[in-house]
């Protein structure tokens, strides 16, 4: 029996996704866990992030679907936004997806839950939570991350918007502006644009800077075609209010200035870590740029502590902070360690269209390869992409000569969806044929998958050696054909 000054096992230190993996199935192997939250269990991806951004994503398309019915053969009157009904349909979808995160659940897996207190390490095997002392083996740091908010001259005296306020309007804006042009940038911009906003993004980067540059062009044509105003390049400089209106001032590195005027400013520039009271410095915890410092086994630089999710500054995502809890764990309770291993690890951004990886680029798969193939295809020569008048976009799949696959680009209709079955192939190391070979259903989305593998064959079957036998082979048979025709006896 396990008395009540006897160690933890583990202490997890963080509510969300991450921290509830980690509780979850430390519980569940039978170790004597402690979860310690001063909010509410769900964390940034329940409350402010996947499941209200989604659902507010949804409510555009149907918007935007309703303004172009007509080139569906219905007609229809203009779409009227019930900003209002869109934020408590959202919130609905926050308390029903939230149920699984109750309390009850954690503690009827045998979960210590401490819901309303921080934690602060006294040393590297000891936390207090409110007055108590927690003493355990293994920590799991998983407090994720919060807005990062650049600094502007008059920007906190003109107020704005984070990921978490835009989340509590319940009045459209006339007008948006928005700093930053990273999938949370984008994903806004593009869901006021649909309802109606005026909204104009301005960044020292082109939109998704992070994928592809040719992913990223079409994410920026496809905004302004959206209505979004675009100014790439420029660094917010200056806030002040007149008017009413918050006025932005921004240059570029040439010197050159421009103004924005709008309603509300949304600060969408990246993500910093939440540790600012952990006193992890009498734990020996080291906190890089971007977040806590880990080794490939999710370790801290305090042997005994683990990091995972947004706080590790590594792909802020929340399938990826679940996978990363599920490596901490291991590692955490039983003494095999295992190396996490991203490189098959896929994102989405969810604009419309879509935007899914996996992998390299093409230009980080030749700066690491040298020579690879690169086989793509348009969503404009997919039959269901055609049918459903969706065909913006494309798949581009990076291979080794081998047919080996490096990365899977894919910007179109329910990208995050198809990309999946490369994620699979490059994680069981299934070549580009394979795909090819595979029977997809028609008409689907996911033959794009099939048709860009294609590629592969056609230049196996077609081009080279291969072609020049295949060619050499049916012209001698015909040769071989009229020699019998003349010999022929009669």
């Amino acid at each position: 029996m396990t008395r009540s000054n006897d160690p933890y096992d583990l202490v997890v230190i963080g509510g969300g996704t991450a921290g509830l993996v980690s509780a979850a199935g430390g519980a569940s192997l039978g170790a004597r866990v402690a979860l310690v939250e001063y909010d509410r269990l769900g964390g940034d991806c329940l409350f402010y992030g996947c499941v209200p951004t989604k659902t507010l994503v949804k409510s555009a398309h149907v918007a935007k679907t309703v303004r172009t019915s007509t080139d569906f053969g219905v007609k229809s009157s203009p779409p009227e936004i019930d900003f209002p009904a869109v934020m408590a349909r959202m919130r609905g979808v926050i308390e029903q997806a939230g149920e699984a995160d109750d309390p009850g659940r954690f503690r009827d897996l045998g979960v210590d839950v401490r819901l309303g207190e921080r934690a602060s390490f006294v040393s590297s095997d000891t936390v207090m939570v409110g007055g108590a002392r927690l003493r355990s083996r293994s920590f799991i740091i998983a407090t994720g991350s919060e807005a990062s908010v650049p600094p502007v001259d008059g920007l906190d005296k003109a107020g704005y918007l984070t990921n978490v306020e835009v989340l509590q309007l319940e009045e459209l804006p006339g007008s948006l502006t928005v700093l930053g042009s990273g999938p949370i940038g984008c994903e806004f911009a593009q869901i006021f644009a649909r309802f109606g906003v005026a909204v104009t993004i301005v960044s020292d980067a082109a939109p998704l800077p992070k994928e592809d540059p040719e992913v990223g062009r079409l994410i920026k044509a496809v905004l302004e075609a959206d209505g979004v105003t675009v100014h790439e390049g420029f660094l917010a400089d200056s806030v002040s209010v007149e008017s009413g209106e918050k006025v932005l001032v921004a240059k570029n590195r040439l010197g050159r200035e421009i103004t924005i005027r709008s309603e509300e400013i949304l600060v969408a520039t990246g993500r910093s870590p939440v540790t600012g009271t952990l006193a992890l410095e009498n734990a020996g915890v080291r906190v890089g740029k971007s977040g806590i410092t880990v080794d490939e086994y999710l370790r801290t630089t305090a042997d005994n502590i683990y990091a995972a999710g947004d706080v590790t500054g590594m792909l802020p995502f929340t399938h990826a902070a679940e996978f990363q809890a599920k490596t901490a764990l291991r590692n955490a309770l039983f003494p095999v360690r295992s190396r996490i291993d991203y490189s098959a690890v896929p994102w989405t951004t969810f604009t419309a269209p879509e935007v899914a990886r996996v992998g390299l680029t093409e230009n980080e798969a030749r700066e690491k390869y040298g020579d690879v193939k690169v086989w793509r295809k348009d969503f404009s020569g997919v039959d269901r992409a055609m049918a459903d008048g969706e065909t913006v976009g494309f798949e581009k799949i990076v291979c080794r000569k081998n047919g080996e696959i490096l990365g899977a680009h894919i910007v179109g209709p329910d990208a995050g969806n198809i990309v999946h079955e490369l994620v699979l192939a490059m994680r069981k190391g299934i070549k580009v044929g394979d795909i090819s070979q595979t029977v997809h259903v028609y008409p689907t989305l996911a033959q794009v998958n099939q048709r860009a593998a294609d590629g592969f064959y056609r230049e196996k079957l077609f081009g080279g050696p291969a072609g020049s036998a295949f060619r050499a082979y049916f012209g001698a048979r015909r040769r071989l054909g009229r020699v019998r025709e003349v010999w022929r006896p009669g």
